[in-house]
């Protein structure tokens, strides 16, 4: 069975850096494209950022354009996710996903069909 496991949460301050982690098992890691999603409570849930099988394409929302760095190393079956310039805002439990589509322009929850347990990500001020 597919499983995604995220790793590298934790408390950082206003301005600092986090690398977040996921591990892929049960899939053929580089047939899926990859995103990052968070959820703060009271929201919904937000497409941060993707990227395509290969890593040739990616997106990103635009509030974290500039900031943060989607990767994967299809060797390993790991997705990554460096955040930088870290602001409360960006405080929320973020999540692994895969999925069969990547879509241009836009993180879409309805394209991924796995999902990770989530890691919480919490900026101070």
């Amino acid at each position: 069975q597919v499983q995604l496991v995220e790793s590298g949460g934790g408390l950082v301050q206003a301005g600092g850096s986090l690398r977040l982690s996921c591990t892929a098992s049960g899939l053929t890691f580089d047939d899926y494209s990859m995103g990052w999603f968070r959820q703060a409570p009271g929201k919904e849930r937000e497409g941060v950022s993707s990227i395509k099988w290969s890593g040739s394409r990616t997106n990103y929302a635009d509030s974290v354009k500039g900031r943060f760095v989607i990767s994967r190393d299809n060797a390993k079956n790991m997705l990554y996710l460096q955040m930088n310039s870290l602001k409360p805002e960006d405080t929320a439990m973020y999540y692994c996903a895969a999925g069969r589509i990547f879509r241009s322009g836009a993180v879409l929850a309805d394209d991924f069909a796995y999902w990770g347990q989530g890691t919480q990500v919490t900026v101070s001020s």
